[in-house]
């Protein structure tokens, strides 16, 4: 590489960012084996040296430098690594933890396998993956996408160390099915984590064991983040269960993953996304540059590329509905996990956000109804169903007045024991105490039209009630809260029933579950506050509109 099946203006983009990372990595390596710095951050160091000083047309193609550095690196990895072979971090002794190293360690050491140069280095790679081997083969994890990061690691350690043990403990995870729905989401629906764990993984194991059903998952989730990828790049996370439920992960990550399939499969549309991607900087060109290394096809020509296309489409398995035309974008979000279990933990969705929308550069961060009802929170929907063209949402939510016990459960010493109703726990044997029920019920009917959206509220008139919308920080809100401007692009706030306000940030309640440990699931942003009608019934219209800006 290169040669006539190669994009040299691609390559030269990667390779050029490559040694940019590389000089970042020579600067700063006496922080980076300084003691607090994490083993992957190490790991992925040395292997940005190795990736560069292999590469022929990398400034730092045969660098002394490099090669000392890496070894350094190395060492330092080596140094960190316990009795059992195993790395600590935030998790102690972690085989999941330890597998992302072994990955990169794995990665790594191919590059020297494949340069025949570094012998020293290859073989203290070596040395630290032997010593993680057994504990990896027995190793447990906490969550879905683990099991693949691990596999991956084994997968990897078999290809360069075979060892038929390796494979049948792949073999063992795979065994208990990929935890991928048919609509494309896997079960963690997180865009991080499809990002840097399971499409690498699934690809990786796919590949090294040839299972080519783990690459069509990998196809399937591709396609499900192309079709809920906002106009800046980011790609939609309201309805993950993991922590980036409330923040942005860009699309530039996922380079190499279109990248591969749109070469592999002749994907247009993927190749599409690849131009799209190649207007902004690279995320990780030193990740981008191993892989078309060490798979020099991964650096051939794209098919031609189609321009995006129209999409509408519903994911039943994250309760998402989407729809994306031009600069235009809605998602439609009913699928939390809280009303199922009643509470805010980790591995769950609770965002309570029901609509983002995005018109060019204005964006409606996040639609919430926020209300004052016993302490409960917002509203998060139980569901959504699709309905004659429109998007239902519906909740019911209840709190309970107790009664006096009954005779039989009465004590004189009023010591009764200590129980959880749901909101709060008390010393008041809740479960055999007679109950008078408040119940709440909501209804958001949500029609997505060509560049807007209509949101038709139902709910009880009596109960303080406002359907707040922030947005994205950057551009103006006008003052009476009737509009939203960012450049050219701006989003009109029509309602009914009720008139739209500014807000600041201390109107929404996000409920006991975060108050009662002074925290908070706020958005932040300009807001506007639209208080429901007494009636009950409140209709708010969102509508994307272009202009250019007064002088």
């Amino acid at each position: 590489m290169p040669d006539s099946r190669t994009d040299r203006r691609f390559t030269a983009l990667v390779t050029e960012a490559a040694d940019d990372r590389a000089d970042q990595v020579l600067d700063g390596i006496e922080e980076l084996t300084a003691p607090a710095v994490h083993h992957r951050t190490v790991m992925a160091a040395a292997k940005a040296l190795i990736a560069c000083r292999g590469h022929e047309r990398s400034r730092h193609h045969g660098s002394i430098e490099a090669a000392s550095g890496a070894l350094r690196l190395i060492d330092h990895l080596a140094s960190m690594q316990g009795a059992d072979g195993l790395f600590d971090g935030e998790n102690l002794a972690s085989p999941p933890d330890t597998a992302f190293t072994i990955n990169d360690l794995c990665d790594a050491y191919g590059l020297l396998e494949q340069s025949g140069e570094s012998a020293a280095a290859a073989k203290r790679l070596e040395r630290i993956a032997a010593s993680a081997k057994e504990s990896l083969l027995r190793g447990g994890v906490h969550t879905p996408n683990h099991r693949w990061e691990l596999s991956a690691a084994l997968a990897r350690m078999h290809r360069h160390w075979p060892d038929q043990r390796l494979v049948e403990r792949v073999d063992q995870w795979l065994a208990e099915g990929i935890d991928i729905a048919p609509d494309g989401m896997y079960s963690e629906r997180s865009a991080n984590y499809a990002l840097h764990v399971s499409n690498p993984s699934l690809t990786a194991i796919g590949t090294a064991l040839d299972r080519p059903e783990l690459l069509d998952d990998v196809v399937r989730n591709l396609e499900a983040i192309a079709a809920t990828t906002l106009p800046d790049g980011t790609v939609e996370t309201v309805h993950s269960r993991r922590q980036d439920q409330r923040g942005t992960i860009d699309l530039a990550g996922f380079l190499m993953q279109f990248r591969r399939f749109a070469i592999r499969r002749d994907r247009g549309d993927f190749a599409g996304i690849v131009a799209e991607i190649l207007t902004g900087p690279l995320a990780d060109p030193t990740g981008a540059l191993t892989e078309i290394l060490l798979e020099p096809a991964l650096a051939a020509p794209l098919p031609p590329p189609e321009p995006r296309k129209p999409v509408r489409r519903l994911f039943p398995s994250a309760g998402l509905a989407v729809a994306r035309e031009d600069r235009f974008y809605a998602c439609v979000y009913g699928g939390s996990d809280y009303a199922e279990h009643g509470r805010i933990r980790s591995g769950l969705a609770t965002n309570p956000t029901f609509l983002r929308l995005a018109g060019g550069a204005a964006v409606l961060e996040s639609a919430r109804l926020t209300r004052d009802f016993f302490g409960l929170g917002p509203f998060r929907a139980d569901g959504l169903t699709e309905e004659d063209g429109a998007y239902t949402l519906r909740e019911r939510v209840s709190a309970a007045y107790y009664q006096p016990l009954g005779p039989e459960h009465r004590r004189a010493d009023g010591r009764y024991a200590l129980t959880d109703e749901g909101r709060f726990s008390a010393a008041m044997d809740f479960d055999h105490r007679p109950t008078t029920e408040v119940a709440l019920d909501t209804e958001l009917r949500i029609e997505l039209g060509r560049h807007s959206a209509r949101i038709e509220c139902e709910s009880d008139g009596r109960v303080s009630q406002a359907i707040e919308l922030t947005f994205r920080p950057g551009g103006r809100l006008a003052d009476d809260g009737r509009s939203y401007r960012h450049g050219g692009d701006a989003i009109e706030i029509d309602t009914s029933g009720s008139e739209p306000r500014p807000a600041g940030p201390g109107a929404y309640h996000p409920g006991e579950d975060y108050t009662h440990l002074s925290g908070t699931d706020a958005v932040d942003g300009p807001k506007v506050r639209i208080p429901l009608s007494p009636s009950g019934r409140t209709v708010v219209t969102l509508r994307h509109t272009e202009r250019r800006e007064r002088d």
